[in-house]
């Protein structure tokens, strides 16, 4: 069982324990109902807005905090615990939009409305995340106590700290962030503040903004009279110089402020359901419709380890239709290694087919898929005519199937030759490469692919990379990208990978400026900009690049490249200065990737220690930081007093502020997993399987498995035992049939929800 499967299962469990909650009389109360096959064809348990659980491992403590009700004893533990959805009391969202990238504040109010008071347990928090959301940082506000995440560096790491739980600080999915949050009172009032970071897509000349923000029925809270007040507010800064307009807005929000790049937009309301609708939101930025952008300036802040100055770079597209787009010569070159069998090679063959239907007449194409060896469509380059691509989809049904190892050197160094023989020269060269696995010669392949990408040609071939899972080296991939002017693209879950590997593909038809550089930079010193080597611009979304420098900057500096016809171009863009736009905080999370993709590929540690400590000062994740919990609790102590007299509790006790930290799980992707690619294990496909002590755990445990959807009966243990040696399996069998036709007995005078049976 994946760990979303089990999340999923969990959650049921949950439900279904809740019928033990007593609400009162009224009559329009009831517990949650567990989803029909119906509904479970259509939607899940896993969250689609912020989401606050109970974690209930001993379902006796179910109940009522403030109605204490007869409840009938139950035998056994939930294994794994039950997740029971918390009621929310409060929800406001906070967007603040800098062109591409949007930064969430989401605050919300639960109850620990299912424990009884005088008990507790641990909740779990899950936060999904929008378009490339990363997440900055949670503060939990308990009545006597807090907790709030903190990255740090790996050498900061103290011996003295308590390891999280498995369960603690991880992805339930990439997008969805969980964090366990231990010890909370039946019937506590619980208030989180959630920041996330996340970019808009950039679609028909506007950016688009999504935040998870669809609640489910059953965390509207019980009681007509309860309080349930809902905030959003979206904040645009574009900075001087731009006019921002919004477009569609999927909830009735009102204009509060409009001015020269600047919009604000404002909704509060007491509502008697929670929003059943993600925030949607589009917004335009007008100007010229032909190329344009601009270069906003700005100091670093007193805490920065950098102190040199900051700028961020937009180039726009612009609107004006009819521009030529450059003539292509493309080569997919795709993995179909054992380990893409099912829905990665089937998705990827759907993508591929899209993709060579938008070629135009006049671009050259051809493919190789590769395994441990290569299966090429054509031995050259072929035009693409419609016949060509007819055959071309042919080709592929009949051998993209999945099977062998991974080998990605060989099929590289064939595109190269391909290419290098073309005699286009007008032409732009475009490897796309696919794959889930890692190898061992990647550096190798960077070596190889740089020396091959500086030969003398006016259009050197572009890589554009996408990787699958995370059992890839993301890392390596990017790397091949940037050191090419191209792009990278991943999708770290399957059910992402057609949609993604699409948009990657649209990318090459809509290039219109390529082999940009940057002109009246000399009089600069330190002068770093991400990513060095300046990819191409698309009609399809802006070009954004940030870096540092020392000196004066100019006022107007030149962005020159070359258009599809071969001409020479160039736009004046001018440097603004620009304080209300946090720059350190909107292009951190693209340096640190950047950055990181650098350090991989040179083995240089003193750009490891810098990439860790730009991930700490800015609450960005990376693979040389780790994320900790840290608690502060005021706790009540005794004055010590030598003298006889008596004093007053005010006198005699003190508040004490104790503050503990708690490492939680990497949250980096890694660089890569060899042993998972040799196997050819599936990208997301590995299961959590039960050791056969597990097993006979949750064999023993009658009550709870009746509850939470586990077969216990004696058969089962008998089954469990079965795949032991003969004589371990005679005496388990023996004593937990015993124990087990015990609890049997018990269970069938009442289930756990006190029906009869």
């Amino acid at each position: 069982m994946t760990y979303q499967e089990e999340f999923v299962k969990c959650v049921e469990d949950g439900i279904r324990l809740s019928k033990r909650i007593y609400f009162g009389k009224d009559r329009a109360v009831a517990p949650p109902k567990p989803m029909t096959a119906m509904d479970k064809a259509a939607q899940s348990y896993l969250p689609t807005s912020p989401m606050m659980y109970a974690v209930i491992e001993n379902p006796a403590i179910v109940d009522n905090p403030d109605i204490p009700s007869y409840q009938p004893h139950v035998h056994g533990r939930c294994d794994p615990p039950a997740l029971i959805p918390l009621q929310m009391n409060g929800i406001s969202v906070v967007a603040d939009c800098y062109y591409d990238t949007a930064v969430v504040t989401v605050t919300g109010s639960w109850r620990l409305h299912c424990v009884m008071s005088s008990r507790s347990c641990d909740c779990r928090i899950a936060v999904p995340m929008g378009e490339q959301g990363s997440i900055l940082g949670v503060d939990v506000e308990l009545p006597r106590k807090s907790y709030r995440t903190k990255l740090v560096a790996d050498d900061d790491e103290r011996e003295d700290v308590k390891l999280a739980k498995v369960e603690d600080g991880c992805f339930l999915k990439p997008h969805i962030f969980t964090l366990t949050i231990p010890e909370i009172d039946g019937g506590t009032c619980i208030s989180v503040t959630i920041r996330w970071s996340q970019k808009l897509l950039y679609r028909d000349g506007q950016f688009n903004l999504n935040i998870p923000y669809s609640f489910p029925e059953y965390v509207t809270p019980v009681g007509k009279k309860m309080s349930k007040k809902e905030k959003i507010q979206l904040n645009v800064n574009c900075g001087p110089g731009t006019k921002v307009s919004s477009k569609t807005i999927s909830h009735p929000l009102k204009e509060l402020e409009h001015e020269a790049g600047k919009l604000r937009l404002f909704y509060e309301a007491d509502v008697l359901n929670w929003s059943s609708n993600d925030v949607v939101f589009s917004y335009k930025i007008s100007s010229s419709p032909t190329y344009h952008g601009s270069i906003l300036l700005q100091s670093p802040p007193q805490h920065d380890t950098d102190q040199r100055e900051m700028f961020c770079c937009y180039l726009f597209p612009g609107v004006e239709e009819g521009r030529k787009v450059f003539r292509k010569e493309v080569i997919f070159v795709v993995d179909i290694s054992g380990s893409m069998k099912g829905k990665p090679i089937d998705d990827t063959k759907q993508a591929l087919s899209v993709a060579l239907s938008k070629l135009d007449p006049q671009d050259l194409f051809n493919i190789i898929a590769f395994n441990s060896e290569e299966y090429l469509f054509s031995s050259s380059l072929e035009v693409a005519t419609k016949e060509a691509i007819d055959n071309a989809t042919q080709w592929i049904d009949m051998n993209f199937i999945a099977g062998g190892g991974t080998n990605i050197l060989n099929p590289l160094k064939q595109a190269i030759g391909m290419l290098s023989k073309s005699n286009a020269g007008e032409s732009m060269p475009i490897i796309f490469l696919i794959t889930d696995g890692a190898v061992e010669d990647e550096k190798q392949i960077c070596e190889f692919m740089k020396s091959h990408l500086t030969q003398n040609r006016t259009m050197r071939p572009r890589l554009y990379t996408f990787g699958i899972g995370l059992f890839c080296n993301h890392y390596f991939l990017r790397t091949l990208a940037m050191m090419s002017r191209g792009h990278y693209d991943a999708a770290l879950d399957v059910e992402s990978l057609e949609v993604r590997l699409e948009r990657l593909f649209s990318r090459a038809p809509s290039i219109i400026l390529a082999n940009i550089a940057f002109e009246n930079l000399d009089g600069l010193e330190e002068f770093e900009v991400f990513p060095s080597q300046i990819p191409d611009l698309s009609s399809e979304e802006p070009l954004v690049l940030s870096g540092r420098y020392r000196g004066v900057f100019p006022e107007m500096i030149k962005a020159k490249g070359i258009l599809a016809d071969m001409s020479n171009f160039s736009v004046e863009l001018k440097g603004i200065e620009s304080k209300d736009i946090p720059l350190d905080k909107i292009m951190v999370k693209q340096q640190v990737e950047i950055l990181t993709a650098q350090a991989w590929f040179t083995e240089n540690k003193d750009l490891a220690q810098k990439i860790a400590k730009m991930s700490a000062q800015n609450a960005v994740i990376s693979e040389y930081a780790r994320m900790t919990l840290v608690s502060t609790e005021r706790v009540r102590v005794v004055k010590p007093t030598t003298k006889r007299k008596v004093h007053s509790d005010a006198e005699k006790i003190e508040e004490r502020i104790v503050e503990t930290t708690i490492l939680l799980l990497y949250l980096g992707i890694g660089f890569g997993n060899i042993t998972a690619t040799i196997e050819n294990i599936p990208p997301g496909a590995i299961e959590s399987e039960d050791e056969a002590a597990e097993i006979i755990a949750k064999a023993t445990s009658n009550c709870c498995g009746k509850l939470c959807g586990i077969c216990c009966c004696c058969g089962c243990c008998i089954r469990t035992c079965s795949k032991m040696n003969h004589q371990c399996a005679i005496a388990l069998s023996q004593l937990l049939g015993a124990l087990g036709c015990l609890g049997c007995f018990a269970c069938c005078q009442y289930c756990c929800c006190g029906n009869d049976k």
